[in-house]
């Protein structure tokens, strides 16, 4: 079995705006159609037969999944699955997309890491479940997927020094010289000391590249997906 994982744009597929096009999310408010033919499309651009989704909330729940699902698994943040082609997805807008696999033991995960899931350990709790069903942090690869920038998430000083105690290197000074959070250099370094065997950063900003979606650029607007799947 080979490791596979993608990160979707804001390219091809069917919404109008202000989702247009290729819109992943079902909760953002676009015509439910649309995004279930987006869906599909992205089925037939991965070649796997099952996608499982997340009903995301800023937690730091993460749950093991054994088999497709017709409806998004509630209330988590992120998935674990060891199950052969079986694909599991994240959805984001400016929050970080984790993708994990390890490709001796076959077991993939995905997590949804915001402000408030970073500080509280999501990333380090995907990586326990991993373990639990069977893969060995040494092993494994983290990709952490284009997410908003710390030039560019500027936040109240008060903000980011509860974060950053809690999510060490994530202080940051925005563009504007105010400060900001940059979570995927934190999380880099938080997994990178939990003894993963690469961590892949992505440089993408989805505030500055219209090819993505950003909400905190536009609001209402679409999500992307992290997807990683063996097969």
């Amino acid at each position: 079995m080979n490791l596979h994982w993608t990160f979707t744009t804001r390219k091809g597929g069917v919404s109008t705006p202000p989702f247009s096009a290729f819109n992943l999310g079902s909760h953002v408010g676009d015509d439910p159609a649309a995004v279930a033919a987006n869906r599909r499309e992205l089925l037939a651009q991965t070649g796997v037969d099952a996608v499982v989704w997340m009903d995301q909330v800023h937690s730091a729940t993460v749950a093991v999944v054994d088999g497709p699902r017709a409806d998004p698994v509630p209330a988590t943040d992120g998935l674990v699955t060891a199950v052969p082609g079986l694909a599991l997805a994240v959805l984001v807008a400016d929050c970080v997309p984790i993708l994990a696999g390890d490709p001796d033991s076959g077991v993939v995960g995905v997590a949804h890491a915001g402000r408030v899931g970073a500080a509280d350990g999501i990333g380090l709790r995907l990586l326990e479940q991993m373990a639990e069903q069977g893969a060995e942090r040494d092993r494994i690869t983290v990709v952490l997927g284009p997410a908003i920038c710390g030039r560019c998430y500027e936040v109240p000083a008060a903000m980011q020094a509860a974060v950053a105690g809690r999510l060490p290197g994530s202080a940051v000074e925005t563009a504007s010289g105010t400060p900001g959070l940059d979570l995927r250099v934190g999380l880099e370094a938080q997994l990178a000391g939990a003894g993963l065997g690469r961590v892949q950063r992505s440089v993408r900003c989805t505030f500055e590249d219209t090819e993505l979606f950003s909400h905190r650029r536009q609001a209402p607007t679409g999500r992307q997906a992290g997807v990683i799947w063996f097969g």
